[in-house]
């Protein structure tokens, strides 16, 4: 794997850890809110669907092994398995699906903000989906509790999260291009494999 790779996997992974401490706990959902989104939705435009896995499993290994990476300062193994342990897990899914139908648009001057901003919304879908099902299972909540407890509150913020993301991803996109930093993360392009 080239370094330039393994450089804006870390980075990815480091930026995703410092924005998880913009949080705010809210007093009717043990769920707070968090600027990681914003971090993670961009991993899967810039990186791609592997490479951006690859950085949402080192920071979900970082937390796991007790780094306070999580919101609030937070790590240790109980994160993943707590009331919002489904959120994180969701990130997988999400970022790989996400990267991976953006992957065609890593080409130079193709920006692909629809691309863009339609593949952000279906990864916060299935952070979303992963979170409310964990959400349910831990605390006992129903269906419906969960969604009002674990969803509804967020859509607006997450919402406009995806959207800047997907703005400033299409941007920065047209910029790695231009130095010469995003062919390193095309899967399945002849780059990719030699660097």
């Amino acid at each position: 794997m080239a370094v330039r790779r393994l450089t804006l996997i870390a980075f990815f992974t480091a930026l995703i850890a410092i924005l998880a401490q913009l949080a705010v706990p809210l007093p009717f959902s043990p769920v707070p809110v968090t600027g990681q989104l914003l971090g993670v939705f961009l991993a899967g435009t810039l990186l791609g669907g592997r490479d951006g896995c690859l950085a949402i499993l080192a920071y979900l290994l970082l937390g796991a092994a007790g780094a306070p990476v999580f919101s609030l300062g937070r790590g240790g193994l109980m994160m993943l398995f707590g009331p919002t342990g489904g959120y994180l897990w969701g990130f997988l899914p999400g970022v790989y699906l996400s990267g991976r139908l953006q992957e065609g648009n890593q080409r130079p001057g193709a920006p692909g903000l629809l691309t863009t901003a339609g593949a952000t919304l279906f990864f916060l879908g299935c952070i979303y989906l992963c979170g409310a099902i964990q959400l349910s299972l831990v605390t006992g909540y129903s269906a419906s509790e969960a969604i009002l407890a674990g969803v509804l509150p967020f859509i607006p913020l997450d919402a406009a999260k995806a959207f800047i993301a997907a703005v400033l991803g299409a941007r920065v996109k047209k910029i790695m291009h231009a130095g010469g930093l995003l062919q390193s993360c095309a899967v399945n392009s002849p780059e990719a494999v030699r660097d």
